[in-house]
């Protein structure tokens, strides 16, 4: 006879139960610090995220240019594994290539283009710093640079070429591409200038160095940082062709991977961990997933993965449930696999941490999965928002979106993450194809939202996630609760969201 467990919640079913708070307990003591990589009792992790939120492995969320970002913040990026081999280990050796405050130009045109292509191009990008190029591509010879300062819309024809109001190199302050950060900051000062081209040998741009990136690129203590102080990276790989792909991500210099699937409670899995073990033994650090109970949990720690997800269908932009009626809420979800990660500890001295795959709507939302149990949070929805997410700014209806999907969309075609052993094709979706709203910078948001993390962390009494785990008290309210914890019984001016 089937097996009928209890009923399954979500996050937004539950609310945390305040603590006592010492005058000590304040947001600029909390530590967001949280292991990656299991670990024997006693010792700590060779891997620790400085916050704990990581990027989701989908094409619209993790490339290179959010791994930086998020990196910088003190998160890991999983760069999507659904493209060659060779491309997502080329995105992995930029990360780890990059030089902090050396910015690669992506808003190029050529001499010929026209203000209504400058106009266009800073619409699409944001930038207001174009480089002209012979080909108005990145890898041309550099013949000028264009700025706000160059043209004024209301006072010249959109038609009007970009050779004629560029600034020509001629009359440009560059300097050579291995200029050091430094450097080109003191040239900067000493020149008055806004940004800095940096140009090898035969006049192609290599960099920008911007002014207002002067205090941005200080150093940030929670820098995701390597032993050799470049920026970590992490990297999404299959069940299909991993033998191909886990060497030249390593190779490329990923710091660890993570199986991308939708079911984690499978063989295809095992074997896929019994490789990495066997080629690499335990330098590899590598997550498996995902799960949503005990013995899903229980099967990946024995198999040997170093963290294992959380999560079947919560995610904004996944219909798994729907199209398949499998899953589980994912508050439940992460309970009982956080009993599970403690069982295993008291049982054999290694703790494996946790990642809450999805479900989160709200930023508190981010609180509670932690409190429940999970050491860290994987995010698609809320990164796909910033401007460093990989997909297209466009305006529907009067409002900014960013354009998200799901891997399991036709748009995705991301069969090996839903791969049974089957043909090499996607039988039918498991996600759609959508807009979010556009929020701006990842490091605004990301300050935002963890200062509501460490407030109420604060609120519970606690200085670390380690805390959260052990002293939070949670409670499953109602549904006229949640309709008391917002604005009620009054008329709302018009007012923005925070």
């Amino acid at each position: 006879m089937a097996v009928f467990l209890e009923q399954s919640h979500t996050f937004g079913e539950y609310l945390l139960i305040p603590g006592y708070s010492s005058t000590d307990c304040i947001p600029a003591n909390i530590s967001l610090k949280t292991p990656l990589a299991k670990y024997p009792g006693g010792a700590s992790s060779a891997l620790n995220l400085n916050i704990p939120l990581v990027s989701a492995i989908m094409q619209s969320v993790s490339d290179d240019t959010m791994a930086i970002a998020l990196a910088r913040e003190g998160g890991l990026s999983f760069i999507f594994c659904s493209q060659p081999i060779e491309s997502q280990a080329q995105m992995v050796a930029k990360v780890k290539s990059y030089r902090a405050g050396f910015v690669v130009s992506n808003s190029n045109i050529s001499p010929d283009g026209t203000l209504s292509d400058i106009l266009a191009l800073k619409e699409k990008t944001g930038h207001s710093t174009v480089a002209v190029t012979t080909d108005g591509t990145l890898s041309g010879r550099l013949v000028g640079i264009v700025t706000g300062r160059d043209y004024r819309v209301s006072r010249m024809p959109p038609e009007t070429k970009v050779k004629e109001f560029m600034t020509k190199f001629e009359n440009l302050i560059y300097a050579g591409e291995h200029t050091t950060l430094k450097e080109a900051n003191d040239i900067i000062w000493e020149h008055k200038l806004n940004c800095l081209p940096l140009i090898d040998g035969a006049q192609r741009l290599k960099y920008f160095v911007f002014r207002k990136d002067y205090d941005t690129h200080k150093e940030n203590e929670n820098e995701m940082l390597d032993a050799s102080k470049r920026y970590m990276v992490g990297a999404g790989i299959n069940t299909r062709d991993y033998k191909e792909r886990v060497p030249a991500l390593i190779e490329a210099g990923a710091d660890a991977l993570c199986i991308d699937s939708s079911d984690g409670f499978t063989e295809w899995q095992k074997m896929t961990l019994q490789y990495v073990r066997g080629a690499y033994g335990d330098s590899v650090k590598i997550g498996a997933g995902n799960v949503v109970d005990r013995d899903g949990f229980l099967f990946l720690a024995e198999a040997g993965a170093d963290f294992i997800k959380v999560g079947i269908g919560p995610g904004t932009i996944c219909i798994t449930r729907e199209q398949k009626g499998i899953g589980r809420g994912q508050a439940t979800a992460i309970i009982e696999v956080a009993m599970a990660r403690d069982e295993y500890f008291e049982k054999t001295g290694v703790y494996i941490p946790i990642c809450s795959d999805g479900g989160i709507v709200h930023d508190y939302h981010m609180t509670l999965a932690l409190a429940m149990g999970a050491d860290f949070i994987m995010l698609g929805r809320y990164f796909a928002r910033f401007d460093e997410s990989p997909t297209n700014k466009v305006n529907i209806e009067g409002s900014y979106m960013k354009e998200y999907w799901a891997e399991g969309s036709n748009r995705a075609k991301n069969w090996q993450r839903y791969d049974l052993g089957g043909k090499g094709a996607l039988s039918f979706e498991e996600g759609v194809d959508a807009y979010v709203p556009y929020a701006g910078s990842l490091k605004s948001n990301v300050a935002l939202s963890l200062s509501k993390v460490k407030s109420t962390m604060c609120n519970c009494g606690v200085f670390s996630v380690p805390e959260l785990h052990k002293n939070a008290k949670i409670a499953l309210v109602s549904s006229v609760s949640i309709v008391e914890g917002g604005a009620h019984d009054v008329l709302l001016k018009d007012r923005k969201p925070l």
